[in-house]
């Protein structure tokens, strides 16, 4: 019977070549997308699962509440661990992570730079990270001790085994010697840490400064809890712990008129998940991808999928009424139910096979273009999942049982006399289609609405003004091989050659995304008359006001006729409304035993994408506080020319620098990434979307105007126009994308207002992108409907007159 069913299958998919092509093609579209869409949520999700104690592990952030807002921070004081595990000794573990900073490494007389982090003994007893060589045991116990992982390994020492080798790492620009204790392997992909060298703590530059203040946060501490304790009943024994160690920022934040929380509390050490690390805003580790991005990969995937299984349904119940009388002589000879169901799923089986076959291969020729289109990371070794290979096998079998059982079991309840005369009850049939198609267009407007809003929120981001000049200023990161006084000093006497060259400044923070990906906040907090003062606070150098076009409203410039000028700094006017003075122009700050001078206000500017509503900001010029950015104003004449002679000035001054130059307007747009990427899978997905449906659409029309030939011709006879057919056919099938768009305006103008919200400055969803949406779908779908039945009206009336 099975070689019966396939015999059957294969001359029927030969027979209907038309709907076999649309069928496989559509469904290979389809499988082909869903492989990419699934295997980029899946990996998104994937984020840190290959830690052993991952459900036990958590990083610890502070929760600060204000009189008007609520601020949650990652960044942790050096004490706050070694307190920590004093407090609570039920903690299994606990570590701090941070950031080196310039990470020179020295091996013979080569130098090297990689990304070092500093943890503490217990890292790898909660962190899996497998070691490969050396102290598995106990890698960091000595002061002295580093891990390396296996890339750093081979590319400094080739395949000399490097455990217990001196390598030396340069801090406070002092060189050390540290002992290789082991051989890491290189951390995975989908890790929200990563790193080259990991040392102890207490090697990082600031420790000794730092170790006593609580007020000095640069890092993060991640705690591993009992398998019995839960993250709520252990947020609420950290209250007894800020109460004892925080007092006088309590007090001062009640003091300030501090809402707090519905228990009472304006400061909280609170939990973030390592299932949540990746997705959180509050991490410092986060990539700054929205838990909500892959669900909506997922969830367009789905879409997708769906709209091509509407297809699928639709014409396997189309072509099973056009096989009635096949149905019904099979019934008469002695067919039961089942076998009907069996050869209906077994032809869907083949198509849907075929499909994924064809999908599959299609997604993995694809896959590096998809990767590149996207700037996004995805790997096949999600696949090795149970949940995603779940997901894959439940929906291949679901649609091969719905695709082909459905139109069976219509056709097996039919009355058996009827069916062998070719007479079937169609209503049913025609519900569900309808229903079917309306959901399918339902989804193609939803997707171009999203689209369209999309791309307004990307376009308003891109020209918003910003307070300052973006255009013809390159960033250079200076990085970690040279002193950076000396690396901004050099490039202004050499720079000052060249015409083309208008002002060069410093800065330890650059403006939007460079090439480095580095990003960086400095918030320092101080009393002001009684008052607690948090702002923003930039080390920049003379020049940066002239670079950027920055407008100074009160007061002066930095300026280099004042001296050294490092006793004066510049603030922004929410900085000048924060101080709360009539003319805070002369007020003096007491920051961090310093007591520093306001010398002018600038006008507000967005030194922080436009998620983020601009915030208090203070300027500074300190020699011993080192500038990370070398920022250059060119003139707009001939940008690429000028771009390679400061590329060629930069390799001069620092010969080991890697070429990361960048534009500002550039950087500007590469913040916005997320959003970039998000809209490219909207438009791709509609435009998937509306192709798919577009094809089921096509070909049940053909379906419609074959059963309604004799109609037709009739027509025709009696006079009826081209004009009047092809309306005759469109009607109904407009009307259905008519109802699917007003359907689909509400559900895209409440997602997409949702989604509008993330960002402080956007833009107000207009009425007409829902008119604009449903004329493209109609546009669309009278296309798609008019090419085939304009063919049918033009047709000679006698051939249609004698069609059976």
């Amino acid at each position: 019977m099975i070689k019966n069913y396939i015999k059957i299958t294969l001359r029927n998919m030969w027979k209907y070549k038309t709907f076999t092509f649309i069928n496989v093609v559509g469904m290979a579209v389809a499988f082909g997308a869903v492989l990419l869409l699934a295997l980029t949520a899946f990996y998104e999700l994937s984020y840190d699962d290959f830690h052993t104690n991952k459900s036990n592990i958590y990083e610890v952030y502070l929760e600060e509440h204000h009189a008007n807002d609520v601020e949650a921070d990652a960044a942790m004081p050096v004490p706050i661990t070694p307190a920590l595990k004093a407090e609570f000794p039920d903690v299994v573990h606990a570590s701090r992570y941070g950031d080196f900073g310039g990470s020179v490494l020295r091996y013979g007389n080569k130098e090297f730079n990689y990304d070092v982090r500093c943890v503490d003994q217990d890292f790898f007893k909660m962190f899996t990270f497998p070691i490969v060589k050396g102290n598995d045991q106990n890698p960091l116990g000595d002061k002295n001790d580093v891990v390396i992982t296996e890339k750093t390994a081979k590319s400094i020492f080739g395949d000399v085994n490097p455990v217990g080798k001196l390598i030396e790492l340069k801090i406070n620009n002092q060189w050390k010697s540290l002992n290789i204790s082991a051989v890491a392997a290189d951390p995975p992909q989908n890790s929200s840490l990563d790193f080259n060298l990991l040392c102890r703590f207490e090697q990082h530059p600031d420790y000794e400064v730092a170790k006593t203040l609580w007020e000095d946060r640069f890092h993060n501490v991640f705690v591993q809890l009992p398998a019995n304790e839960k993250q709520a009943g252990f947020e609420q024994k950290l209250k007894s712990f800020i109460h004892k160690y925080y007092a006088a920022s309590i007090k001062q934040l009640r003091h300030d008129g501090a809402q707090p929380d519905k228990e009472g509390e304006v400061l909280r050490l609170r939990l973030i998940p390592m299932a949540d690390v990746h997705f959180s805003p509050i991490a410092s580790q986060s990539r700054a991808v929205s838990k909500f991005y892959p669900y909506l990969v997922l969830l367009i995937s789905i879409f997708i999928l769906f709209i091509a299984c509407t297809n699928f349904i639709n014409l396997s119940l189309g072509r099973a009424f056009t096989r009635a009388k096949e149905i019904g002589v099979r019934k008469v000879i002695g067919a039961t139910k089942q076998q009907l169901i069996t050869q209906f799923c077994s032809e869907s089986f083949v198509i849907c096979g075929l499909s994924l076959i064809l999908g599959a291969a299609a997604a993995y020729s694809l896959m590096p273009q998809y990767k590149l289109l996207f700037n996004q990371q995805l790997s096949l070794s999600v696949l090795s999942s149970p949940l995603v290979i779940l997901y894959f096998l439940g929906g291949f079998i679901l649609i091969g049982l719905i695709a082909g059982g459905y139109p069976a079991w219509l056709m097996a309840i039919q009355n058996t006399s009827q069916a062998v005369k070719g007479k079937v009850v169609a209503g049913k049939a025609n519900g569900l289609r309808n229903s079917l198609m309306i959901v399918q267009f339902a989804l193609s407007a939803l997707l171009i609405i999203c689209t369209v809003i999309t791309w307004q929120q990307l376009n308003f981001m891109r020209n918003k003004p910003l307070g300052y000049d973006k255009s013809q200023v390159v960033s250079i990161p200076i990085g970690s091989n040279i002193e950076p006084e000396r690396a901004l000093q050099l490039m202004r006497s050499k720079l000052a050659a060249f015409p083309d060259v208008v002002s060069v400044t410093g800065t330890d923070m650059n403006l939007g995304t460079g090439l480095d990906n580095s990003a960086s906040t400095s918030i320092m907090t101080f009393s002001y008359k009684g008052k607690n003062v948090k702002t923003n606070w930039l080390r920049v150098d003379y020049d940066y006001v002239k670079t950027l076009g920055l407008q100074v409203v009160n007061g002066r410039d930095f300026s280099r006729a004042y001296g050294a000028d490092t006793t004066v700094v510049l603030i922004n006017q929410k900085m000048a409304e924060q101080l709360g003075e009539k003319n805070p122009v002369g007020a003096i700050l007491p920051t961090d035993g310093a007591k520093l001078q306001v010398a002018g206000i600038v006008k507000d500017f967005n030194f922080k994408s436009l998620h983020q509503q601009i915030a208090p900001l203070t300027m500074v010029i300190r020699p011993n506080w080192p500038v990370n950015y070398i920022l250059v104003k060119v003139k707009p004449a001939n940008l690429p020319a000028s771009m390679a002679i400061i590329n060629k000035v930069w390799k001069d001054v620092n010969p080991r620098s890697q070429a990361e130059s960048s534009f500002l307007d550039e950087n500007v747009d590469r913040q916005y990434k997320k959003e970039t990427r998000l809209s490219k899978i909207f438009i791709t997905g509609a435009v998937m979307a509306i192709a798919i449906s577009c094809m089921g659409l096509f070909a049940i029309v053909i379906l419609i105007i074959t059963q309604r030939t004799k109609e037709i011709g009739i027509r025709k006879v009696l006079g009826a126009s081209v004009n009047s057919i092809v309306y005759l056919v469109a009607q109904d099938f407009l009307k259905l994308v008519l109802i699917a768009v007003c359907i689909a305006s509400p559900i895209a103008w409440y997602a997409m207002n949702k989604w509008l919200q993330d960002f402080a400055y956007r833009i107000q969803i207009e009425w007409w992108v829902f008119v604009m949406a449903g004329v493209i779908a109609v546009i669309i779908a009278f296309i798609t409907i008019s090419f085939q039945s304009i063919k049918a009206a033009i047709a000679n009336p006698v051939k249609s007159l004698r069609s059976e």
